[in-house]
């Protein structure tokens, strides 16, 4: 009596390769050849742009929250109205911008300088004052001659704005205004500069 071994007789059924595997193999076959390095190469970058579009990207809920280290100011500007030579180091307005940013950093006000280029001259300083006074400025320092003598003039015209200059009580005129606060030069000009914008600052709080 024959037996037929029909185990023998039919070939086993292929296995079926992943979707990872699939990609594999056909990656390694681009690869082959000098067009296939060309292929290889193009596929690389896209699945580098997509690994860096799933790290970095997202729907912006997982965005990073603002630094709380950054520093919110107020709704307040100290305005200094300079030289030409700005805050060089060295110059009175120098050690004036210095006094204006310890006063910044424990009332969180605005700080910002502006030169008067061209001849230093009370004329020529006057548009700048003006545009000081324009831009809401709570407070206008001066240092130097043309600028503090301009602000000594035009003080008693703006009583909403609170000047600071660098000088004594002698010099120049109009240094009565109420709105006015004259500080001495010298030694200890900063503390001297930012406790005058400390003043200004309580008084105008709500």
């Amino acid at each position: 009596m024959k037996t037929r071994r029909t185990w023998r007789g039919g070939r086993p059924e292929p296995r079926r390769r992943s979707g990872v595997r699939q990609l594999l193999d056909r990656s390694a076959g681009l690869l082959r050849g000098r067009r296939g390095a060309w292929a290889g190469a193009g596929l690389l970058l896209v699945v580098c742009a997509a690994g860096a579009a799933w790290l970095f990207g997202g729907d912006g809920e997982a965005a990073s929250p603002p630094d709380a280290r950054a520093r919110q100011y107020r709704d307040f500007d100290a305005c200094l109205l300079t030289g030409e030579d700005g805050i060089t180091a060295g110059t009175p307005a120098a050690a004036v911008w210095q006094g204006m940013e310890r006063a910044s950093g424990d009332t969180r006000v605005r700080v910002t300088h502006v030169p008067v280029m061209g001849e230093q001259s009370a004329a020529n300083a006057l548009p700048h004052l003006n545009g000081l006074i324009q831009r809401d400025c709570e407070v206008v320092l001066a240092v130097g001659p043309a600028q503090t003598g301009t602000v000594r003039k035009a003080a008693s015209g703006h009583p909403r704005v609170e000047f600071v200059v660098v000088g004594s009580a002698a010099d120049g005129g109009g240094g009565s205004a109420g709105n006015l606060t004259v500080v001495a030069p010298g030694d200890g000009l900063p503390d001297r500069v930012a406790e005058a914008v400390r003043r200004v600052v309580k008084n105008r709080q709500p």
